[in-house]
């Protein structure tokens, strides 16, 4: 097949950033998205040209890494798909696609689709972790946890932080991402300790670092390569109430 590929160049942070328009000739449907880019940067480095910035790793969908706009949907037009496992049968003959990078403030482009996505390594650092000694890991059934929380503190735990959720919000909220990572932890025995200091660091953190409210659009779910589920912001706005009411409760006055 043949596609006209619209793809966004920006050379610095600084620069105000342009679409760039290449042919891409004889592209084999069994291609991933990733290597079609791939194929184009070969192209353009044969004629003297920068290649296309965009970032990558394990090209197997569970690292995060290749986000990026294709024609309007985060990761591109497969539902549960990373753009890395995307492959070019989606696509059809003679299409035009257009690809960008993540769009949010808190998600600054580096280069071409490359964006600083470290906002989200701090909300880690706020509290995404169990920093108290639970000693040598345990046998798997010294300590009991109900299958139903398992089961959600597994699912919440599929988060490969990709960003994905914030490029299709309106608001450019992290609420999924936030919530996934507060729940995986705060749903198992190990995780309660600090499990109130925990939604409040990351939420906190969430919030100064400029990314936006959720509204329950739902289009954050939508857009989820892994399928989260919006249930996961309800159970963290839930914990939010309740660890900011032990830290400040009512009728407490200021000194």
């Amino acid at each position: 097949m043949r596609l006209t590929l619209h793809v966004w160049r920006q050379a610095t942070p600084r620069d105000a950033g342009r679409f760039e328009t290449f042919d891409a000739p004889d592209v084999s449907e069994h291609m991933s998205f990733l290597e079609l880019l791939d194929v184009i940067n070969e192209r353009i480095t044969e004629n003297g040209g920068e290649p296309i910035a965009f970032e990558h790793d394990c090209r197997e969908g569970i690292c995060g890494s290749c986000g990026m706009v294709i024609n309007g949907r985060p990761h591109g037009p497969q539902d549960l798909t990373t753009a890395c496992q995307l492959h070019m049968r989606q696509f059809r003959d003679g299409q035009e696609v257009w690809i960008e990078p993540w769009r949010a403030e808190a998600f600054p482009v580096i280069k071409d689709l490359v964006v600083d996505r470290s906002a989200f390594d701090r909300i880690i650092q706020s509290g995404g972790y169990i920093s108290v000694r639970t000693g040598s890991a345990p046998d798997g059934n010294a300590v009991p946890v109900p299958k139903v929380f398992a089961d959600e503190a597994f699912d919440a735990a599929t988060c490969i932080g990709c960003g994905a959720c914030v490029a299709a919000c309106p608001n450019a909220s992290a609420m999924l991402f936030t919530s996934a990572k507060v729940a995986h932890l705060g749903l198992l025995p190990q995780g309660q300790t600090e499990r109130w200091d925990r939604v409040l660091g990351m939420v906190e953190t969430h919030d100064e670092e400029g990314f936006g409210n959720c509204t329950n659009h739902g289009a954050c779910e939508n857009a989820c390569p892994k399928g989260i589920s919006v249930d996961y912001i309800a159970r963290l706005n839930r914990d939010l109430v309740k660890a900011t009411l032990r830290a400040r409760p009512v009728g407490a006055k200021d000194a």
